[in-house]
């Protein structure tokens, strides 16, 4: 069984009950009619598009709206929302779905193919919130390698320059993610341009932060196989990794590479995604309390059902 099959066999066991946002887009539709069909998962859609074995809700007419708009001004009234604003935000495509999420109507939900990526990751936050203990919210791809090995990359389409507690935090949650996406047990490679101080440390002040980062994990995770600093050839080929990383419990077999920042993650996964042939399955959003996944402008079809799966896996646990 593929990783793919292996994730909507997940999804299948969980039936979820999974919110698309932008359910007057052809590809969403086209994808939740598709899920619903399959047993993917229950959906519903949030416009007004009719799709077969598809619920579709529109938030200017649902009966959830008053009572949604209670609980979101509720939540930030702090902030100084009006019950005005509060109703305003919960009427659009993406607060409906994220309340639908918070308030237990719906498991997990997804947007992005019309929606930005700050608005659907901000609407997240707010509304959703981190997971308890969680202090950095990331993302990760899972990228399928000579069609099949799974490996996570981190993070690719989130944090931009991360603090040594936001690269341990990444790390942490993408090793987790890993395993609960492909049960495979992680081993964290710590990406960079030199391997195991072949460059100084002073020379750049990411060395620094990785080294930093590296201890953080081992104080919470002392069991997890974590190394550092390794450039990619010795994290990930055998022969490169014992040459350059001798008695390293990591490299050479890395399954979780995490990347210094966000230029180096997004041109990388880009980079093995359309020059290496990989197939590149996120960006999967990790440390919320509930799931909520964004989705690329440019997806297809294809990649709203891939989608559904994974968010759908995430509810299983």
């Amino acid at each position: 069984m593929s990783i793919i099959d292996t994730i909507a066999a997940a999804s299948r066991r969980a039936q979820p009950h999974i919110v698309l946002s932008e359910g007057d887009d052809p590809r969403v539709v086209d994808a939740a009619t598709r899920a619903a069909a399959d047993g993917l998962a229950r959906v519903t859609l949030i416009g007004r598009t009719e799709a077969p074995g598809v619920a579709t809700i529109d938030p200017a007419r649902s009966d959830r709206t008053a009572s949604y708009t209670q609980a979101y001004y509720a939540l930030r009234q702090h902030k100084g929302i009006s019950q005005d604003a509060a109703r305003e935000t919960v009427q659009t495509p993406l607060g409906f779905a994220a309340m639908m999420v918070r308030e237990g109507d719906a498991d997990g939900t997804i947007g992005g193919a019309v929606a930005t990526t700050s608005d659907v990751v901000r609407t997240a936050l707010q509304i959703i919130g981190k997971a308890p203990g969680v202090e950095t919210v990331s993302s990760y791809f899972l990228m399928l390698l000579d069609g099949q090995r799974p490996v996570v990359f981190a993070d690719c389409g989130l944090v931009i320059q991360p603090s040594a507690e936001e690269l341990a935090s990444i790390a942490l949650a993408s090793s987790g993610s890993l395993t609960a996406m492909t049960g495979l047990a992680p081993k964290v490679a710590m990406l960079s341009f030199s391997t195991k101080s072949s460059v100084p440390t002073g020379v750049h002040e990411s060395l620094g932060r990785i080294a930093q980062a590296i201890e953080l994990v081992k104080d919470s995770a002392p069991d997890l196989p974590i190394d550092g600093e390794l450039q990619f050839d010795a994290a990930m080929m055998p022969a490169i990794g014992t040459r350059k990383a001798p008695g390293s419990p990591v490299a050479g077999q890395a399954n979780v590479f995490v990347f210094p920042d966000l230029n180096a993650g997004n041109i990388g996964y880009k980079i093995a995604q359309r020059i290496g042939g990989a197939m590149a399955l996120g960006p999967i959003l990790q440390g919320l309390a509930k799931p909520a996944n964004d989705l690329s402008r440019g997806c297809s079809a294809d990649d709203v059902y891939q989608m559904i799966a994974i968010t759908g896996a995430q509810v299983a646990g």
